[in-house]
This record gives structure tokens, sequence and C-alpha cells, in this order.
């Protein structure tokens, strides 16, 4: 028998939510009002107090509700309650647990829930550590939260959809097939598949248990700067928002890229060869954003250090956030269609995604541009010899090295927009894709690799001319002495990938001696920066011999196709397919085919079972009746 209750209790906790977060934003856009009505962001006043007394308890009842909805959905995943069509899209009963988790978040709506949940864990610390914020903070927060709970909200006003639940029944969600159709010969409104579709088979690894959650928490944490930056725009406190930002900027810088890293190293073991970055549109989609709160960092660095830098570390921190709203679109819109091997299907939200993202581009502008004059500018003049110089330096070359790839990723977006307007756009993607991204990204890590060793000199000392001169000399020989014993070791003759490799170790280098230096003058609180810079050098030259000296030995030469470009339904599609006749090697059954040194042939279809030293043949097993069964 079909349970509905459990989608019932679900759904009606998503509106719940939905109406609790639009009750906190009124209620802390009141509160905050209010207290600057009286000159005070944090006024003693009744009236300020109820207003946010009430908003707490908004927020608190709409954070039951997301943690109702999330176990609930859970539930029904683990359960195995296929009449959903969340559950028998995405789970089967051969799933070991951590797979159940990996289920959750496999599709758009379980994934817009868990950042729904990160962003409510998040605001619950914002309001226990910093009360003096809460209400002008809080307001943006619950405002992107009432954003976010209409994605899952799956209703129709006035014929458009808001939203898509994932609380919707397989009967609802596809009333076409036969046993659904009211007088078909198979028709049973109470049928209920006795299994469903399963995880997709890539994503059945245990970094997919543990690298969305990551990735969405770094997503939730780039909002928090976002909130105290309008805030400090919104209330005059122009200077003050810098401080309570930073340390959350800090840890989504780390978190972001700890999750991107996961990303990879599960391409590297799921995808293609060994391979763990294609630039693919997904992936640059977060690795824009992170370059840009990068960037922030360290301009937010700058101005608690010397007051400069604030208007460069307001329209970052926007651009943070905004960039992650402009990916969420990218991804989850449909519009990149087949240039991507992973983006989440069209599930009609794109005008609503859309609507998400432009409303926050218009309320950040408008807060900038009524606030520009007052906004304090720097007052003493940066020379070449100050710190200021070479971290402005540093994030120009994060923010064009963003700038580049999100311009390339948005040529799809930018050929609908010219067909939405009548003209035939003839833009298109570069055919190689991987080329055509790495010859502008080598250089800017070259500048990045640079500009971080020889800026950390400057920040912990004055310097000139001759000072300058007397520091560097004895890192850049010894960084030449290892670079030119390395170069000749392994015998390398690419010029672009000499100086990626000089100027990485270069880095490493000199915030090598840095470091010993503070460590010797007992500053280790300091010591953090020359150890991320030592990281970022040691992670490029890693890069510069995984990805710059690999090559596929599955190349195909038979000149037999895979596919059939001909077949091909865009010009995306088309490359895609072109890539992959290249690039694999047909097999034919127990016929050996060379492949360079190797020799290779196709047994049959094998399976890994646990606790079996061996793979077994798929036509050795015998079905055992049971399905949940391994």
């Amino acid at each position: 028998m079909i349970n509905t209750t459990l989608g019932n209790i679900g759904h009606m906790s998503v509106i719940v939510a939905l109406v609790s977060a639009l009750v906190a934003t009124i209620a802390y856009f009141q509160a905050t009002q209010l207290s600057l009505q009286l000159a005070s962001p944090d006024a003693q006043s009744p009236f300020v107090k109820d207003w946010k007394r009430f908003a707490r308890w908004a927020f608190g009842i709409h954070a039951f509700a997301l943690f109702t909805v999330f176990g609930v959905l859970f539930y029904i995943i683990y359960g195995q309650y296929y009449e959903y069509h969340y559950a028998w899209s995405h789970s089967s009963r051969t799933l070991p647990i951590q797979y159940m988790i990996s289920c959750f978040w496999e599709g758009q709506e379980g994934s817009f829930l868990l950042w729904m949940v990160w962003h409510a864990v998040l605001a619950g610390i914002v309001i226990r550590t910093n009360r003096f914020w809460e209400s002008s903070v809080m307001t943006i927060v619950m405002a992107v939260q009432l954003f976010l709970v209409s994605m899952i909200l799956g209703i129709e006003i006035l014929g458009m959809k808001v939203g898509s639940s994932p609380f919707i029944l397989l009967r609802d969600s596809m009333p076409d097939i036969p046993v659904f159709q009211v007088g078909s010969p198979a028709y049973n409104p109470n049928f209920i598949p006795p299994d469903g579709r399963g995880l997709n088979a890539l994503l059945q690894n245990y970094w997919m248990v543990i690298h969305p959650p990551t990735l969405f928490l770094g997503f939730a944490l780039t909002l928090i700067p976002f909130a105290y930056c309008l805030a400090g725009l919104w209330l005059r406190q122009y200077k003050e928002w810098v401080r309570p930002a930073l340390p959350w900027a800090l840890v989504g810088g780390g978190v972001l890229g700890l999750g991107i890293l996961m990303g990879g190293y599960w391409a590297y073991e799921t995808l293609n060869f060994g391979g763990y970055w294609n630039w693919d549109p997904v992936e640059n989609a977060v690795y824009v954003p992170w370059l840009v709160l990068v960037a922030s960092i360290h301009t937010k660095i700058a101005y608690r250090k010397s007051s400069s830098a604030l208007t460069a570390s307001i329209i970052l921190t926007i651009a943070t956030f905004l960039l992650i709203l402009y990916a969420t679109f990218l991804t989850r819109s449909g519009i990149l269609g087949d240039a991507s091997v992973h983006s989440f299907t069209d599930l009609g939200l794109a005008g609503q995604l859309l609507l998400y993202l432009l409303f926050f581009v218009a309320v950040s502008v408008f807060l900038v541009v009524i606030r520009w004059r007052e906004i304090p500018k720097t007052a003493h003049e940066i020379t070449v010899y100050s710190r200021e110089f070479w971290i402005f330096m540093g994030a120009t070359v994060l923010c064009l090295a963003g700038f580049q790839v999100i311009f390339t990723t948005s040529i799809p977006v930018m050929r609908k927009v010219a067909e939405m307007l009548g003209y035939v756009s003839t833009l298109s993607l570069p055919a190689d894709q991987i080329a055509h991204y790495t010859k502008f990204q080598l250089w800017g890590a070259v500048l990045i690799a640079l500009l971080s060793g020889t800026g950390q000199f400057f920040w912990w000392q004055k310097m000139d001319r001759a000072s300058f001169q007397k520091v560097i000399t004895l890192p850049v020989v010894v960084t030449l002495l290892l670079s030119s014993l390395w170069i000749a070791l392994l015998q390398m003759q690419n010029i672009q990938f000499i100086i990626l490799l000089t100027a990485s170790v270069y880095t490493v280098v000199a915030n090598s001696f840095i470091l010993v230096s503070l460590l010797r003058n007992s500053t280790f609180k300091l010591a953090g920066g020359a150890v991320a810079h030592i990281g970022m050098g040691l992670m490029l030259i890693g890069i510069l011999f995984s990805s710059g000296y690999s090559n596929v030995i599955s190349k195909n030469v038979s000149g037999k196709l895979i596919f059939d470009p001909k077949k091909a339904e865009t010009l995306e599609q088309k490359k895609k397919y072109e890539q992959e006749n290249e690039d694999n090697v047909l097999l034919w059954f127990n016929e050996p085919t060379d492949m360079r040194e190797y020799k290779i042939a196709y047994k049959g279809d094998y399976v890994e079972a646990i606790g079996f030293p061996h793979y077994i043949k798929k036509t050795s097993l015998q079905a055992t009746g049971n399905p949940a069964t391994p």
C-alpha cells in the first residue's frame, strides 16, 4: 500500500520552512531598520528586542522544519519507499548504507536541501557568536534561504512551476506510463516498483559520500562574508564588517578548496584513465568562485594590516557569492546541455534560478552604488615596495584567471541570449578545451607562484631596493640551482613547463625562508601564510608532472568509430563524439590489441566481490532470488 504520510509530512515541512524563512527575513529586517532609526545597530530598545526575539523563534522553526525535511527524505530513501519518484530514481535495494547517503544528494532537490541545512547550521553559529551583527546579517541569510526553499517547493502558481518537490509520488511524476493511465489494462494507481533504478555507477564511490557535503559546506560558507559585507553597507559600518567576515572567508576558502580536491580525486579514481581535471563546465563553475574567494581573503588581510583595499574587499566578497549563484544557474538550469558531462538535468527551474541570481545582483549593486561615495578610500600612495602592491597584483591575477575560465564556460549562455534576441551566434566552445584553458591558466599559475613568493618578503618587513635585493638573492640562487638540477635530471624540453617548474620551486623556496625566519623568532601564529604558499607551490609541481606530462595511450588507430559524429544534435556533442573516437581504443572479444608497449584483450564482464581475492566472471554468477543479497 502506498505510504503518503511521509510525503505529506515532508511537503508540509517544506511549506513551514518557506513561511518561517519569510517571517524571519521580515522580522530581522524590521529589527535592523528600527535600530538604524535609533542610530545604533545594537540598540536595546524594547521594540528591537521584540523583533529580534520573534525573528529567532521564526529561525528556530525554520531550522527544525529543514531538519525534518532532511530526515523524512533520507528515511524514504533508506526505507526503500519506491512509490516516491526520488527514492525510485536514485536508490535500489542492493546499495550499501554509505551509497544510500550518496543517493540523497545525487538529485537536485537533495543537494539543494543539503545546502540549506548547512546555511541553517552556520546561521545558528552567527546568532550565538555575534549579537551586534545578528539582525542585519540574518536578514540576508534568511532571504537567501527563502529563495533556496522555494527550489524544493514543487507547486504551481498561476500556471508557473515553483520548485521541484522531492516528495512527489511516482504516479504523479510519470502519469503517462500504462500502469498509471486510467483505462489501461495494466492500470494500478497503487503500483509500487519492486526496486529502484539505483545510483549512477560512477557515483558509487566513497569520495561521493564526503565530496558533496564538503563542497556544499564551502558554498554555504561564502554566504556569511557576503552577508556581513551587505550588512556593513546597509548599516554604514564600512570598515567594521571586515573583522568578523575574515575568519568565515578563511574557513570557506579552505573547505571549498578541499571539496574541489576531493572531486578531483573522485574523477581520478572513476573517470577517463586516471584524469582528475578536464576543465568541464561544472568543474569550472566551482573553481572560479574559489579563485575570487582566495583573492578576497588577501584583500581583507591587507585591509586589516594597513587599511587599504577596502573597496576591492567589498567587490570581491560580493562577487564570490554571486559567482556561486551563477555556478548554480549554469549547472542546474540545463543551459549547458551537452557541454558538461556531469551537470544536473533540467527540472524546469531555469527561470527561477535566474530570478534568484538577478535578485541578489540587484540588491548588491544597489547597496554598492548608493554607498559608493561614502566608502573610505586609501589615502596613502601604494608603491612597488609595499605589501599592498603585491597583494593587489596577486588578487588581480587570480581574478583575471577566473574571468578567462568563466568567459569561455559561459559561451553556451551567451549563445542562448543571442538567440533569444533574434541573432545567430557563431560562438562555440573550443574543440580542445583542455589545451585552450591550459595555455592561459599555466601563465596565471606562473605569475601567482612568483607573486606569492616575492610578496611574502614585503609582508614581514619594510622594503626598499637595497633591502629587497639583499633578501631575494639567496632564495633566487637556491631556486635556480634546484630547478636546473631537476630540469637536467628529467631532461625537460618544454619551455613553458620549465618556466612553471622554476616559478613553483621559487615559491616553495622563498616561503621556506620566510617560515624558518618566523619559527626562529617564535612567531608560530604568523606562519600560516608561508605554509599555505608552500603547499600551493608543491601543488603546482604536482599538477605539472601529473597533467603536463600525461599522455593518452589508448588512441584509436583502427579507423572504426565508437560514436557517429553525424548523429550529434549539437556542436558540443559532435566535438565530444570526435574526442571519444580519438582517445578510446576499440577492443574485440579475445583479440589482443596493441596499446603502446602493452597488449590488451577484452575478456568479458567481470565483477568484484567483497572478501574474494579475484574478479568473478559475470556469467558464472547465479541469481539468489533476493535482490538485496550481494
